[in-house]
């Protein structure tokens, strides 16, 4: 399928962020942080969830998505209880949504709005306008050029050559702009950017953008009327590079965001695949691990079922079971 490119400049603005955050992700690659340890991981999918569903209205608390977690009740209205249940299943789904087919957001907002409106998992088929106050802020493209709308921004992103992080950016302008659901949108939106960044970059998994939005909504907003005004999503795009640059920088700047020994494991599995390695080929990977930490990762690994162990002593050779 052909498409039309959606307008937008790369200005010497988008050069320069793109830059930042091409070095932030070579620093967090460098520092094994693109699968921080696992209570970093949970704290920062809560931290996603309660972020994204603020930004429309949600009013639960971080401490009370870990409650509902842990099987807890809670006091909320039934329908905030409800979108954080969907939130918390979509994003434990990540994985399983392909990023570039139609029927894959589909199914996305068909989990992330189930019980919340009638036509979940549905393009909305008639027109739509948002309203800010007593004023109509934006007009939505007509429901009947929905369907194609949408299948041509995903096959842009697919293969236009521009760079990922610019093209992830477009979509959630151009997502926003087509709205193509009754309602859901802007969590869709910033759902499909982080999945669309995911193929390529594994740290955007558990990287929480939608914290540094919903800390700049206002922003956020303005960025996506400039746009609309300007009729193209370079503004968006600056501001979106923005908060995953501060995004990066939290992450890099933690100092307990290095990945312990179950991320450690996991993550040489990804290089590894099914090959058999030693422990220094372990060591080579995790510069600065000492010998006596890399033994004991690849001891509980085995003693776990994680990794079959060959040989002994020195002349032990590992694989994932």
């Amino acid at each position: 399928m052909s498409y039309n490119k959606p307008p937008y400049q790369i200005t010497s603005e988008v050069l320069s962020l793109l830059t930042k955050v091409s070095e932030q992700i070579g620093a967090v690659n460098a520092l094994h942080l693109n699968r921080p340890q696992t209570e970093l991981r949970k704290a920062n999918r809560i931290k996603t969830i309660q972020s994204t569903l603020a930004i429309e209205g949600n009013t639960i608390s971080q401490e009370q998505i870990t409650a509902l977690l842990n099987n807890k009740r809670i006091l909320a209205l039934q329908k905030d209880i409800l979108e954080v249940q969907n939130a918390i299943e979509t994003y434990d789904n990540l994985h399983t949504f392909k990023p570039f087919q139609l029927k894959s957001v589909l199914n996305a907002h068909k989990t992330l709005m189930n019980g919340l409106i009638k036509d979940a998992g549905a393009l909305r088929s008639g027109n739509v306008g948002i309203v800010k106050g007593s004023q109509i802020t934006h007009v939505a493209p007509s429901g009947n050029m929905v369907p194609h709308l949408l299948k041509e921004l995903l096959e842009y992103v697919k293969i236009d050559k521009d760079p990922i992080l610019i093209k992830t950016c477009v979509f959630h302008y151009e997502f926003e702009f087509i709205h193509p659901f009754a309602d859901g949108n802007g969590r869709m939106g910033r759902l499909w950017q982080t999945i669309l960044l995911m193929k390529t970059y594994p740290v955007f998994e558990y990287l929480p953008i939608e914290s540094i939005i919903k800390a700049d909504q206002t922003k956020y907003y303005e960025a996506l009327n400039k746009s609309d005004n300007l009729g193209q999503s370079t503004p968006f795009i600056i501001f979106m590079l923005g908060c995953i640059a501060k995004a990066l920088d939290e992450l890099i700047e933690r100092p307990s965001a290095a990945p312990d020994q179950g991320s450690r494991i996991l993550l040489f599995k990804e290089v590894v695949g099914k090959e058999h390695f030693t422990r220094k080929n372990y060591l080579q990977h995790f510069k600065g691990l000492s010998t006596a930490t890399a033994s004991r990762d690849l001891k509980v690994a085995t003693e776990t079922g994680v990794l079959q162990k060959t040989g002994d002593k020195n002349s032990s050779t590992y694989h994932f079971s």
